[in-house]
């Protein structure tokens, strides 16, 4: 059973320069939850998840972490309220080594994974900890880039297409890593492009076109809402 919110958007307005790209976004994610952002390409579902991280040059409206109003925060305030992002980009050390790419980011929060769970989670990793980041498959790059945010303690994790480009095999091991992270209690939003990956894993999904939520499903509403989920994401 899913918590409180954890999360909650309302009105979120944000632009690059004068590009108005988030047009009144409002959703919300409750602990212990999976839920994702579905939409075409260029929608804004990225864009939310770098403005919920004030990594976005001017927003507005309201962006609640545990009650907490973060809208006028700077970023590193908003990670130490136990959120981090996991990058479309990834943004793996390439002169770095696996090992210090995964010790780099710092504790914002106590609880985090020991380095040992981790590697559980991830056992290619544990094979490869001294190569450097530039010897990295890229679904090895994507396990060390969601690897490393485990250790800071944050328990909602914000997933940005964490399987585009993936062999499917890798889609398959980071689909299970992310049933196990459910069932230990973390909260994931995961922007996603590839439904049928998201819809095994997810409890709700929000539609976005054009920088709003224009539709919420729940899991259990998937047979029948499949309509609507074809008329929102046929391209």
């Amino acid at each position: 059973m899913a918590g409180p919110p954890i999360l909650e958007v309302d009105e979120l307005h944000a632009w690059y320069g004068e590009s108005h790209v988030l047009h009144g976004m409002r959703f919300h994610v409750r602990e212990g939850e999976v839920v994702t952002l579905l939409g075409r390409n260029g929608a804004g579902k990225s864009t939310t998840i770098k403005a919920v991280m004030g990594v976005v040059p001017k927003r507005s409206g309201s962006i609640r972490i545990r009650g907490v109003e973060t809208i006028a925060l700077p970023p590193h305030r908003i990670a130490r309220l136990g959120i981090a992002w996991c990058p479309e980009e990834r943004g793996i050390f390439a002169s770095l080594s696996v090992l210090e790419n995964l010790l780099l980011p710092p504790v914002v929060a106590e609880g985090g994974l020991s380095r040992a769970a981790v590697l559980s989670l991830f056992p290619n990793l544990a094979e490869r900890l001294s190569s450097q980041g530039t010897k990295l498959s890229g679904g090895e790059q994507q396990m060390l880039a969601i690897a490393r945010i485990l250790r800071t303690g944050a328990r909602l994790l914000l997933l940005d297409e964490p399987t585009e480009g993936l062999a499917p095999v890798i889609v398959q091991q980071i689909g299970r890593t992310i049933r196990k992270l459910k069932a230990e209690g973390f909260t994931i939003l995961l922007v996603e492009q590839n439904f049928r990956f998201a819809a095994r894993l997810a409890d709700r999904h929000y539609i976005v076109e054009h920088g709003r939520v224009v539709d919420e499903i729940a899991a259990s509403d998937i047979g029948p809402g499949q309509d609507r989920l074809v008329a929102h994401l046929a391209v």
